[in-house]
């Protein structure tokens, strides 16, 4: 294979798959780990994929997430996967956070077959959502609303979620960088995010394989602040390294 028709294909599984390693490239064009560092740095240099130590992935602006109405089409089926796991996991009865997300919406209709759950959330289509289910519970956090994807930020919502101490925390995230790193676009969503985490018994990180070395600008922190991870592929192996450092439970939907 030439090059230049190599380096389409490269681009290609990265768009597939959001994050590709340097030993699944080797193996899959046959050709040595030099030949694939040489043509990673080319592309990179072209902006046309974002070079990662051990991989690449999709380049992206570190200060803007993708358009709301993007991201709720994209990787339909895998979210679904995801979301009908970890509804799986979620008794009746149960009380849950569920936060801002298209990953968390799919999860929170997951759980409209399930029976008396009690809801806080600062999603407003969350809230929409969970409206019709006379026997849940729901509870809307006050805030600042974001017109773009309906999530509420702000002081206030800070103040709203650190009332409660509830059995399930369901975050999204918009990014996860090779080293583990949980990033967010936001500097107030990430301090949201932090609130549910610490509020919640049992934090449950939902992200399909895209987010997988997909840069954003705010650290949240690492993995030690989850205790379950729900994707649809397995992670880049130095993320892997991460989760079974800090001993979470990976769930692969």
């Amino acid at each position: 294979m030439k090059q230049t028709q190599r380096h389409e294909s490269i681009i290609d599984l990265v768009r597939k798959n959001g994050y590709v390693s340097t030993e699944e490239l080797v193996e899959h064009f046959g050709v040595s780990p030099q030949t694939i560092r040489r043509d990673l740095n080319e592309l990179a240099d072209q902006d046309k994929i974002q070079r990662h130590h051990g991989g690449a992935a999709l380049p992206s602006s570190s200060a803007v997430n993708a358009a709301y109405h993007d991201r709720k089409v994209m990787w339909l089926e895998e979210k679904k996967r995801i979301a009908e796991q970890v509804a799986s996991h979620i008794p009746d009865g149960a009380t849950l956070f569920i936060d801002i997300g298209t990953t968390p919406e799919a999860v929170a209709h997951a759980l409209l077959n399930h029976k008396n759950l009690r809801v806080v959330t600062n999603n407003l289509n969350v809230a929409t959502l969970l409206t019709g289910k006379a026997d849940f519970r729901l509870i809307l956090a006050g805030g600042e609303v974001r017109s773009r994807d309906g999530g509420i930020i702000g002081e206030a919502t800070l103040d709203f979620i650190s009332q409660f101490r509830l059995d399930y925390g369901i975050l999204g995230i918009s990014g996860i960088d090779v080293d583990g790193s949980l990033l967010e676009f936001d500097y107030h969503e990430v301090r949201t995010k932090r609130a549910i985490i610490e509020n919640s018994r049992s934090v449950m990180l939902v992200t399909d394989h895209s987010k997988f070395g997909r840069n954003a600008m705010v650290n949240l922190g690492n993995m030690g602040l989850i205790d379950y991870l729900f994707t649809d592929q397995e992670p880049p192996a130095s993320v892997m390294d991460i989760i079974k450092q800090y001993d979470v439970k990976l769930e692969l939907c």
